[in-house]
């Protein structure tokens, strides 16, 4: 969307509100997509939840490749939307309940590789469209997202259900076969199975036909201190990634490089490129290294280098803002200061908080949980990327940049108190770690 809103404005001759409005509506009705996928995936499962989100992106991306106008424009994607709460919601709760406890972090962080993966394509894609007419380019930078959508609503039917979801269900036995398919040997699946079923009898909901009835109850109205420490850390990791106003940056990368003095709409779209190659680049070295390093580490190298580049990006905006000239080393920091924002985020917040958010609540709690993690997650980036313009209309993009580099500082300070390290652990060992007040 970041390219093609610049042609949408011309071809639909739109305001600068209404390019905010189309922006920033896809993070806020996610929320509905985001809030419905917990129960959704508690009653038919995580494998048809990830084909409903597949066939809701399908109907979006055409519908706005084919818009006449800016109402169906907003429609598909409002549409586009709701797959987004979606997936943002199973897609890492399906990896983390399939994934052996060694190889998690690397398995549940790849949702967000292949995040950076499409937005790179989607930069790219943008720039091959870009030479086309206006009113044929954007249609196709939006509407080609169908491609991807029936890959994956079909590539899904043939992998397996999640065995903590069949356990949840009552039915061991295809649980068992799922976890000898995904563990070294039949004793790890049978130790696997144990620990699975024992952790699911414990809330009392290993019976037959659960859909996840009471779950709301038990986070939000009846909470264990556990329950509670666990509440805080998904909450507020899922804050702190959309507070950081990385989708922001990411949206609006064209105006924020513009200001800058590249004035070209194809540089634009090639800046964004590079940037996107380092949101890639740097999401895959964290997958690669997650399990080895940890959590925690990672989160807080990345949460400390995201506020330094805002930082040099803030400094870089303000020096432009007050000179005539735009002198080219000025561009040169403010180039290289976004690319080192969005790579620390791709090292930290980006792969940690789906991993984080799907890793730590009990089985029985798992889905909905990271449901209204992932809503608050929406809701801030909505509220971040709809008013992030206006913002910086108010106090400059050198000041709003300040600000972003000061919300780092304060993230780093919650990581570092709030979140215990999970790597190595089984998902039915994590809650254990909220027990304890000292942090590891």
């Amino acid at each position: 969307m970041s390219g093609a809103v610049l042609f949408i404005k011309e071809s639909l001759s739109i305001s600068s509100t209404q390019v905010e409005i189309l922006v920033g509506s896809l993070n806020v009705v996610s929320l509905i997509g985001s809030l419905a996928s917990g129960r959704t995936s508690d009653w038919i499962g995580r494998r048809y939840t990830i084909v409903l989100a597949a066939l809701t992106f399908l109907v979006g991306a055409l519908l706005m490749g084919l818009a006449p106008s800016f109402p169906f424009l907003m429609a598909g994607r409002v549409i586009a939307g709701i797959g987004v709460g979606y997936s943002l919601v199973i897609g890492p709760v399906y990896a983390a309940e399939l994934s052996p406890a060694m190889s998690r972090g690397f398995l549940s962080s790849l949702p967000e590789v292949f995040i950076n993966v499409g937005i790179l394509l989607g930069y790219v894609s943008n720039y091959i469209f870009s030479g086309l007419p206006a009113e044929i380019n954007w249609r196709l930078m939006l509407g080609i997202a169908a491609a991807p959508a029936v890959a994956v609503g079909m590539g899904v039917l043939g992998m397996p259900e999640s065995p903590r979801w069949l356990v949840m269900e009552g039915r061991l036995d295809e649980a068992k076969q799922v976890l000898v398919k995904t563990s070294e040997s039949e004793p790890e699946a049978e130790l696997r199975l144990h620990e699975i079923t024992r952790a699911a009898s414990s809330v009392g909901s290993s019976r037959t036909r659960w859909h996840g009835q009471g779950v709301w109850r038990e986070i939000l109205l009846r909470p264990s201190r556990p329950i509670r420490r666990i509440l805080i850390a998904a909450l507020g990791v899922n804050f702190f990634m959309q507070a950081s106003g990385n989708d922001a940056v990411v949206y609006y990368s064209p105006q924020v490089f513009r200001e800058t003095g590249i004035s070209s709409s194809r540089q634009l779209l090639g800046v964004t490129i590079i940037m996107g190659i380092a949101k890639a680049f740097f999401a895959l070295v964290s997958a690669l290294f997650l399990d080895h390093f940890g959590r925690r580490p990672l989160l807080m190298l990345g949460s400390t280098g995201m506020a330094f580049s805002l930082l040099g990006l803030g400094l870089g905006s303000k020096f432009l803002e007050h000179s005539a000239d735009n002198p080219s080393w000025a561009i040169a920091l403010c180039v290289v200061a976004v690319c080192a924002d969005v790579s620390f985020f791709s090292i930290g917040l980006g792969p940690i908080t789906w991993v984080y958010s799907s890793e730590i609540f009990p089985t029985a709690l798992r889905a909905q949980g990271t449901s209204l993690a992932v809503a608050v997650n929406r809701l801030v980036s909505g509220a971040v990327a709809m008013s992030f313009l206006s913002i910086s209309r108010e106090i400059t993009f050198g000041g709003m940049f300040f600000v972003l580099a000061g919300v780092m500082v304060l993230a780093t300070v919650f990581f570092y108190f709030f979140l215990p390290e999970t790597k190595g652990k089984s998902l039915e060992e994590i809650e254990s770690l909220f027990e304890d007040k000292v942090t590891e």
